[in-house]
Order: C-alpha cells, then sequence, then structure tokens
C-alpha cells in the first residue's frame, strides 16, 4: 500500500510498504480521509516521534475493508471515524472517568503508524460509527470539533456570556462554532493571519483582532480558549479574561513559556480559573465530546467546508510539509487523501 513515512524530521517519504493484515479484535480500514494536525507539524518538522520510521495522521475517517475475528456488530463498506488515543484501560484515571490522562497509552500517529496511509488496523474500542451518507472528510474532523468542546465543557459557560478563541487554526475555529451554539453574547477571536480571521467571522466571531494589535476595546469574557501554544498568546489570554473568569489551553508550546508580571497579577488578583485540557475523550470512551460532534457535523450546524484550504492526495504531502517548514503559504485544515 501507499504511505507517507517519516524516518526522521524532516524526512518524509511516500513509498510502498506492506498492507497490513486484518488482527484479531480489529478492522482494516481503507482511509478515505486524513487532517493534518497542529500537533504533527512539529512532530513531523522538529521534535520526531516516539518511534522511528512511523506512519504519522492521527485525524482520519474510513470505509471498514475487512473485519478480523472477534468483532461483531460492523459490516464490511460502513463509515467510521477514529478516536486516535488507544487509552490504558486498567490505569485509575481511566477507570475513574478520565481516559485522556492515561499515562500508557497508545496514540495512532505518534506510537503506532497512523493514517497517512491507505489503510490502518484499528481494534474495536476504536470504531466509531457514522451516518452512511456523512462527507468522509467531516468525518474526519470529528476529534478536532470534540477538543474543541472537550475544552469548553472544562468551564461552567452558560448562554449570554463572552467567550474568546486565540488561535484560529480548526479547533479554534470550532470552538468559535461551539460557543455561538451554546448561546454566547460575544466571540472574541484573535489570531496572527488575516485569513484566519475572516474564517473566524464566518464561523461566528463577533470581534477579531490581529494579533500584536491592541485588545484594549475588545469585551473581557468569562471564558477564554488559548489555541495557539504561543508565550504571547498565553498570556493575553489570561489578561483577556474578566475576573472570575477561566483560561483553558488546548495549544501545546514547542519552548519555554514566560509569564509576564502584568499576566500573574492579573491571574492572581482577579481570581481567574486556568485549566488545562488534554485531547478530547470522557466517559464511556470515546465520551460524550465525540457523540455530540458526529451529531452536529452531520446535521451541518458545524460547519467545515470553510475551513479546508487544502484537499490532497497523499503523493503531496512531503511538499505541503516542506511549505509548512518555510511558512510560504497560509493553510487552516489541510486533508490528504490516500
Amino acid at each position: 500500500m501507499k504511505a507517507a513515512v517519516m524516518y526522521k524530521p524532516g524526512d518524509i517519504r511516500v513509498e510502498d510498504v506492506p498492507k497490513p493484515e486484518v488482527k484479531a479484535g480489529h478492522a482494516l480500514v481503507r482511509v478515505a480521509a486524513c487532517g493534518v494536525c497542529g500537533s504533527d507539524i512539529p512532530r513531523m518538522l522538529s521534535k520526531g516521534a516516539h518511534v522511528m520510521p512511523l506512519i504519522c495522521g492521527h485525524e482520519f475517517a474510513g470505509f471498514i475493508e475487512a473485519i478480523g475475528s472477534g468483532v461483531e456488530g460492523y459490516a464490511i463498506g460502513e463509515l467510521v471515524t477514529v478516536p486516535p488515543m488507544i487509552p490504558d484501560v486498567t490505569s485509575d484515571q481511566y477507570t475513574r472517568g478520565f481516559p485522556s490522562r492515561s499515562e500508557q497509552y497508545d496514540y495512532f500517529g505518534s506510537r503506532r503508524d497512523g493514517a497517512y496511509a491507505e489503510f490502518v488496523n484499528v481494534p474495536l474500542s476504536n470504531l466509531i460509527k457514522v451516518p452512511a451518507d456523512m462527507d468522509p472528510v467531516a468525518a474526519s474532523l470529528v476529534d478536532p470539533a470534540a477538543i474543541a468542546l472537550h475544552a469548553i465543557w472544562k468551564a461552567d459557560f452558560k448562554a449570554g456570556q463572552s467567550g474568546a478563541v486565540v488561535g484560529c487554526g480548526p479547533i479554534g475555529l470550532f470552538v468559535i462554532q461551539w460557543l455561538r451554539i451554546m448561546g454566547a453574547k460575544d466571540i472574541v477571536a484573535i489570531d496572527i493571519a488575516e485569513e484566519k480571521l475572516a474564517m473566524a467571522r464566518q464561523a461566528g466571531a463577533t470581534h477579531t483582532l490581529l494579533s500584536g494589535a491592541s485588545d484594549t476595546e475588545l469585551p473581557r469574557c468569562q471564558l477564554v480558549i488559548e489555541a495557539a501554544g504561543h508565550p504571547a498568546s498565553i498570556n493575553q489570554a489570561v489578561q483577556l479574561t474578566k475576573a472570575g473568569g477561566h483560561v483553558v489551553f488546548i495549544g501545546i508550546p514547542t519552548g519555554e513559556v514566560p509569564i509576564s508580571t502584568a499576566t500573574f497579577s492579573h491571574f492572581l488578583r482577579q481570581e481567574i480559573s486556568l485549566h488545562g485540557a488534554w485531547n478530547s475523550f470522557s466517559a464511556p470512551f470515546p465520551g460524550d465530546e465525540w457523540t455530540a460532534s458526529i451529531d452536529k457535523l452531520a446535521s451541518g450546524e458545524l460547519q467545515w467546508q470553510f475551513m479546508i484550504t487544502h484537499d490532497l492526495p497523499l503523493d503531496e504531502l512531503p511538499s505541503m510539509f516542506k511549505r509548512y517548514a518555510d511558512r510560504s503559504e497560509v493553510a487552516a485544515k489541510v486533508i490528504f487523501r490516500p
């Protein structure tokens, strides 16, 4: 089968590799669409993965090609989406209802081969049916939509309150839409690219700001989601929060994160609550975040077409990642199809 194999950061080759044999307790899924996650970019260009060579890619959906022994309730040809984490079901965090917090876990595209390939073996626990008429690209976006919702649910957000997102990649764009669906009064969006801010307005943002500009005229918000992972955006997210509000951090920094005295003072004196949000899962695995995201993507209440800036064959993956490295074009959501 065809796959994009990372031998080391920056060394990505599309080549023929053996097609996996379906395993007991698994289904062989023919990948229909796999999106690029923000975490894929440093993984494939600078940081590397837990094991290499590796086939990356974890935001995916596809059709069941073959069914292994012990798998019931699924049929060949059905469309499925795949939660990328395989949690440790024996861990205390899993048994307490927090699968995302498992310390020992497996993960498509970072700890085991993922979906920048034609076929992937998926365990029964990670097969999630979606409506047969759902677009496979929409099905591949359930993971980022669920990550956005998981983050919002970390805080007690209510209709009529104001919310914000700093970083308008796909997760940030889904945050905006969830806030709109939940009845937010004002929705603030901040990003470094005007193209992303245009998408934020399309998603439902009522106020947009180019990163680096003064935010003094923006409303202070009860909930701010930080989805960029940059030190400047982390500080700004805290200072954008109103007294007694909540900041939820999704963005993954690649370096140290200095906190300014002004940021710390605001967090301290205004009694801001800071939350970390990791992945998209709750109990029973994969959680209500996934159920809700599938429903809203299938119904069209969560829009996704506007954020797809690149829809490419897998052969173009190395050149696209080179453009990421060169920062030679703006990309919101990139989809690869084997």
